[in-house]
C-alpha cells in the first residue's frame, strides 16, 4: 500500500503519545518508501531539522536495523554503539542525541514504519519506556491496517468489482462503531467508514446535506440491503426508530423513497 498525508498524521500523533506516556524529551520517525528506505517525516521535541527527510535505508543505523529485524532495538549511547552501522551519526550529532530507542510499525507481516525515542543524555532507557513505545507503534498498526482494508475494498469497487462487499463492510463498521467504548478506536472506525465513501464515490461529504451519524447508519443498511427490522436488529434500536431516523434522511435528501434516498446519498458522499 502507498503512503499518503493521512497515514503521516498516524506517525506524527503516536510520537506524540509516545512522548508523553515515556517521558522522552524527543521522538521522530516516518514511513517505509520504496526499496525498503524509511524516510523520517515526523519531528516531536527536536532543536535543529537536521534529521528532517533523512532517508534511512534498512540494515544501516538504528532505523535500519530495526527495518530489518522487524523488531525494536535500542542503543545507549548512539555514536559509541558497536551494535549499528554510523551512517547518520552526523544528523544524530548535530540534535545531540546519545540513547535512542526505535520500534518497528509492523502490518501484516511487513515493516511499513519506524517509531524513534531518544534521551541527550547516555543512559539505559528501561523496559517501561521500550513497552510504552511499542504500544504506541501497535496504535498506528491498527490505524493503517483499517485504512488499508478500506482502500482496499474502494479500489475493487472502483475497478468495478465487489461493490456490494463495499457496501456490506461500510455498513457493518457503521453499526458496530456505536458499540465501541474506546473513542480513539470508535473514530478510527468511522474515519474509515468516511475513507471508503469517499474513494469508491470520489466526493467528500457535501456540506448542504447535513445526516446525523444514525442517519448515516441506517442509510448504510438500507444500501447494503437491509429490511427495517433487521437495520434495527443490527443497530440495537427499534424498528420504528429505524424508521424515524430513514424519514427524517429521506426529507434531507429530498427523496420519496428509500432507493432515491440512498441514490442521493450517494452522490452526496455519505455512502460508498
Amino acid at each position: 500500500m502507498t503512503a499518503d498525508a493521512s497515514d503521516a498524521v498516524e506517525i506524527r500523533n503516536a510520537l506524540l503519545r509516545l512522548r508523553r506516556a515515556t517521558g522522552l524529551p524527543v521522538a521522530f520517525g516516518g514511513l517505509l518508501e520504496a526499496g525498503q528506505r524509511m524516510r523520517i517525516s515526523e519531528l516531536d521535541g527536536t532543536a535543529t531539522h537536521a534529521l528532517r527527510s533523512l532517508v534511512v535505508t534498512s540494515g544501516t543505523g538504528l532505523g535500519g536495523k530495526t527495518v530489518a529485524l522487524a523488531r525494536p532495538c535500542v542503543v545507549t549511547d548512539y555514536s559509541a554503539s558497536r551494535q549499528i552501522s554510523h551512517e547518520y551519526d552526523a544528523a544524530v550529532a548535530v540534535e545531540g542525541l546519545r540513547s535512542v530507542l526505535a520500534v518497528p510499525v509492523v502490518v501484516r507481516h511487513r515493516v511499513r514504519g519506524v517509531l524513534y525515542g531518544a534521551l541527550r543524555t547516555a543512559r539505559p532507557l528501561g523496559g517501561r519506556m521500550l513497552d510504552a513505545a511499542v504500544e504506541a507503534a501497535r496504535d498506528v498498526e491498527r490505524s493503517l491496517a483499517v485504512r488499508d482494508e478500506a482502500r482496499a475494498l474502494a479500489a475493487g469497487a472502483g475497478a468495478g468489482a465487489g461493490w456490494e462487499q463495499v457496501r456490506e463492510a461500510h455498513a457493518a463498521l457503521r453499526a458496530l462503531a456505536p458499540r465501541i467504548a474506546d473513542p480513539g478506536l470508535r473514530a478510527e472506525m468511522l474515519a474509515a467508514c468516511a475513507l471508503l465513501a469517499a474513494e469508491s464515490g470520489g466526493s467528500e461529504p457535501s456540506p448542504r446535506v447535513r445526516l446525523a451519524p444514525r442517519e448515516v447508519d441506517v442509510l448504510a443498511c438500507v444500501a447494503a440491503g437491509a429490511t427495517n427490522a433487521v437495520a434495527a436488529e443490527r443497530l440495537g434500536v427499534t424498528p420504528e426508530t429505524v424508521k424515524g431516523y430513514l424519514r427524517s434522511a429521506m426529507r434531507k435528501l429530498r427523496a420519496g423513497t428509500r432507493g432515491e434516498a440512498v441514490v442521493a446519498a450517494r452522490r452526496a458522499g455519505w455512502l460508498p
